[in-house]
């Protein structure tokens, strides 16, 4: 239990995944003195003596749902008493209305949102001290694949909004920059059946402020914890300074992957190069840009849980246990996207939901369940491999 006067931020880990482990290295990076927490913690009153609660991305719904009503309550009652709230992207959802209720806003409906962007897009920011030291300018920033929100003009304060894309934005399976000087957005729009254009999203706020009781709230859609962004790394900064967060010099920890550690990290490697050669994904800055119909993003995260994983000396017959699942995960994955790969050369229109073929739609629901927000055989390994590194950080830092 952490003493009353301390100014540490807990950082929730359910259900983050990939989201959490960048979050987790950039506020190390930047000095913040945190402590992970569970759900299950979070329900036993462990939030007590922390001053701020950090929640990284991920599915909002999965993380109010991890939650439960029991831990919604606690993390209400810790703001309303004045604790900060911190979200990014995915825990930014989850401050809103249809989330925890921390904010007064709603998310966009779908049908207006342009739900596929990631990547460096220009903002606008309105003067305020998280923005120090940048220029409001050359205000570019990260964005990956983001709900996107609704605020009255008498709700909580906006500090940025989304302006355009850039070079280095990413629409679905396209590059911004190129369509919008080459062809346009109506037709693909039509042929894809979503929002692409990211001019949907011009105006829409982006990073939000507000209060909650006693506490303040702080939503952004802006990851600034893109690895590489040294900009977003000093907005972090700012951000941990702004509410008087105290600092702590990590110290650095280089894990050598070997013996049981490969074995752990081989086969899911197996897949992220299956998809690279076979052209149904490559990479987009810090992350992965894949085809419309696949679920790259579902590959890219568990490839990054078990690599940070596979750091430890993984030893013992969890982990074994643990490799042998991924690889028969790895052979029907690469069966799956081979299929795939096969129904897009013959110009078949493919969604996370549709397919033509039976054996498609049978490995996608044995492998990902119905849920667009994981499920299935990945959902079962990417929780254990996250319990265990979950463990595994706490022990060693």
């Amino acid at each position: 239990m952490e003493s009353s006067s301390s100014k540490r931020a807990a950082f929730l880990w359910d259900e983050s995944f990939l989201w959490g482990l960048l979050s987790y290295k950039a506020l190390k990076k930047l000095s913040l003195d945190f402590a992970l927490i569970s759900r299950d913690e979070i329900r036993d009153g462990g939030l007590s003596g922390f001053s701020a609660l950090y929640v990284p991305g991920g599915w909002a719904s999965n993380k109010l749902k991890a939650l439960g009503e029991a831990g919604a309550g606690a993390i209400r009652d810790f703001v309303s008493s004045g604790g900060v709230y911190i979200g990014i992207c995915g825990g930014a959802g989850l401050a809103t209305s249809a989330g925890l209720g921390l904010l007064p806003i709603e998310r966009r409906p779908l049908k207006e949102r342009a739900p596929s962007i990631g990547g460096l897009v220009r903002v606008e920011v309105n003067p305020h001290p998280i923005w120090k030291g940048t220029k409001p300018e050359r205000a570019l920033f990260h964005i990956w694949w983001p709900s996107q929100f609704a605020v009255k003009d008498s709700g909580p304060e906006v500090l940025a909004r989304f302006l355009e894309g850039t070079e280095k934005t990413g629409t679905s399976d396209f590059n911004f920059k190129d369509v919008q000087e080459l062809l346009g957005w109506q037709s693909l729009e039509s042929d894809y059946g979503i929002n692409l254009d990211p001019a949907r999203m011009k105006g829409a706020p982006l990073v939000i402020e507000g209060r909650y009781g006693k506490g303040r709230v702080l939503a952004s859609l802006i990851h600034f914890d893109t690895p590489g962004d040294k900009t977003g790394a000093a907005c972090l900064e700012n951000i941990r300074d702004y509410f008087g967060l105290e600092r702590k010099e990590w110290r650095e920890n280089k894990r050598a992957v070997t013996g049981a550690g490969k074995k752990l990290i081989s086969p899911v490697r197996e897949i992220m190069e299956f998809g690279e050669r076979n052209f149904l994904w490559h990479p987009n800055g810090a992350l992965t840009r894949w085809r419309r119909g696949v679920r790259g993003l579902e590959y890219l995260g568990l490839y990054e849980v078990v690599k940070e994983l596979a750091g430890f000396a993984v030893k013992g017959p969890e982990y074994a246990a643990l490799a042998e699942e991924l690889s028969v995960f790895s052979k029907k994955s690469k069966e799956l996207l081979m299929l795939e790969r096969m129904a897009l050369q013959r110009g078949e229109r493919l969604t996370f939901s549709n397919a033509l073929s039976p054996r498609i739609q049978e490995l996608r629901l044995e492998l990902f369940g119905r849920a667009k927000s994981h499920g299935g055989e990945f959902k079962r390994l990417l929780d254990t491999a996250d319990g265990l590194l979950l463990k595994r950080l706490r022990e060693c830092g």
